[in-house]
């Protein structure tokens, strides 16, 4: 039974940060309205207002599923299988490691559930891997499929194999992840009870943190995915297909033509297919599913490019289905959608809240015009506030604070990763096909090829040394030059994490 006093308090801060929110936001329209802009200066504020009305949008909504999260326990349905309850197990696999390959179809013939069948989906093109898939498909008795082309990539795979199943649900794996004997005995239930029930999905976490700073981090990094926003989903039937650990109903993706082979993340533009067909998805909260973190910067960028482009390119096919077919999703799910397909814009307006100081201190262009006094009692009380709460509620889930620290570091060296992904996305440049990511690898990423961070923290630090040296001669107005100043600096300690991060 949740704690009432505790809900009670978390909805009053998550209340509270919405009045310091509207407060400060109205506070900066009042002073874009008034300020002396130029041309050019008003419509860089402008820009400026739009990207970081963005990430406080974003931000509001985590609190809010913070806040559900405490409130609203959800008990689905449950039914014992039937005789006919049987259930594929897909691992689909492209150039892996033979070692981590065998791991995961052990485990997955260890599942406890007889009527279940095994498949080792091989797609590589290389001949030693297919070896070996033909090996281990042999050693451990589990059925091997392969195909002439890699047409689809991951989602072209599982769809020719579609073509010849007969079960009645399909639990997908990806190569490295490795579930537990009581996976299908407890996920099944859910699907047998409810007829209209697509998929049930379950998190994904990490194993192998103590290889790397990075694999630590990312773990962290997704457990607040799936610790609070997943939940917010489910109650908005929204909860999109994470990839892997999940279980489908068959006769659900035969009604929607089976996986979107049009994006790089075909399991959220499947689950939008599903949903705007009125079928359902569940997410349970706990872990039967344990697989591998990329282990250095470059694995983990490679994963996080996949996941910004994927994400990307299925926004514009949203933003056609919402002009096009308004009322195939409830206003509810279209807010959902909506969050989930935009997150990584954040690479954008990232880039151009960094523009700002940097025109003030170089150029004197005033993109945030207002007194610093009125800015320090409407915007600071709001910042200490929505931090407070994010890492209370990470805390109390007995994640570390110095590591939920980590995580901003590492979002914010993945910055020009999702910038270029989410322009690349939207205006659908994209020609590369799904990209693996690189496992059981714990090196040091040549510098070279972490230029953009590099650049990126040179250029912070120039500028945030020139504004220090104007403060200190005092050239110009010095409340407006520190606020500048003071978001350099904070801005630098967090692109400094790439030296912590790029280390064996």
């Amino acid at each position: 039974m949740r704690d009432k006093k505790n809900s009670w308090l978390l909805m009053a801060q998550v209340v509270l940060i919405l009045v310091l929110l509207t407060i400060y936001i109205g506070v900066r329209v009042y002073y874009i309205v008034i300020a002396p802009f130029t041309t050019f200066e008003l419509l860089f504020s402008l820009m400026f207002f739009v990207a970081e009305t963005f990430i406080l949008f974003h931000s509001f909504f985590f609190f809010v599923d913070v806040f559900r999260e405490n409130l609203r326990p959800i008990v689905p349905l449950q039914k014992a299988p039937d005789k006919d309850a049987s259930v594929a197990i897909l691992i689909p696999a492209r150039h892996e490691s033979k070692e981590i390959v065998e791991t995961t179809l052990l485990t997955c013939k260890n599942i406890a559930y007889e009527n279940k069948n095994v498949y080792l989906l091989d797609d590589s093109t290389i001949e030693s891997y297919k070896r070996e898939a033909r090996e281990l498909s042999e050693k451990l008795g589990v059925n091997l499929f392969t195909r002439s082309n890699n047409r689809g990539a991951k989602a072209g795979m599982i769809n020719e194999v579609l073509k010849t199943l007969s079960e009645k649900y399909v639990a997908i794996f990806d190569a490295d992840q490795n579930p537990m004997p009581v996976f299908l005995k407890t996920l099944v239930p859910f699907l047998e009870a409810d007829e209209r029930l697509a998929f049930v999905q379950t998190p994904q976490f990490y194993s192998n943190g103590d290889s790397s700073t990075v694999a630590m981090i990312a773990h962290n990094q997704q457990a607040i995915f799936y610790e609070y926003i997943c939940l917010g989903k489910t109650i908005n039937k929204a909860m999109f297909c994470c990839g892997t650990n999940v279980v489908f109903r068959r006769a659900a993706l035969n009604d929607v033509g089976n996986f979107d082979e049009s994006t790089v993340t075909e399991d959220i533009a499947t689950s939008l297919k599903l949903h705007t067909k009125s079928w359902k998805s569940f997410f349970i909260h706990k872990a039967y599913t344990f697989g591998m973190a990329p282990e250095d910067l470059a694995a983990y960028f490679t994963q996080q490019n996949r996941w910004a482009l994927g994400t990307s390119q299925l926004f514009r096919k949203l933003v056609k289905t919402f002009f096009t077919d308004i009322k195939s999703l409830k206003p509810e799910q279209w807010l959902e959608y909506f969050i989930s397909t935009t997150y990584y814009f954040i690479g954008i307006a990232y880039f151009v809240l960094m523009a700002g100081p940097i025109m003030y201190i170089f150029l004197d262009i005033n993109s945030y015009n207002i007194d610093s006094f009125i800015y320090s009692i409407t915007f600071i009380p709001f910042f200490i506030l929505s931090n407070s709460v994010f890492y209370g509620s990470m805390v109390k889930k007995k994640y570390k604070l110095s590591n939920m620290i980590k995580v901003q570091m590492l979002t914010a060296l993945s910055m020009p990763v999702y910038l270029s992904a989410s322009i690349v996305g939207v205006l659908n440049m994209s020609k590369k096909g799904f990209q693996v990511t690189p496992k059981g690898n714990s090196n040091n990423v040549p510098w070279k090829s972490l230029w953009p961070q590099l650049l990126l923290i040179f250029v912070v630090f120039i500028t945030f040394a020139w504004g220090s040296v104007r403060l200190f001669i005092n050239d110009g107005v010095q409340s407006i030059l520190a606020i500048n100043v003071f978001w350099m600096g904070f801005q630098l300690i967090l692109l400094s994490g790439l030296f912590h991060f790029n280390r064996k």
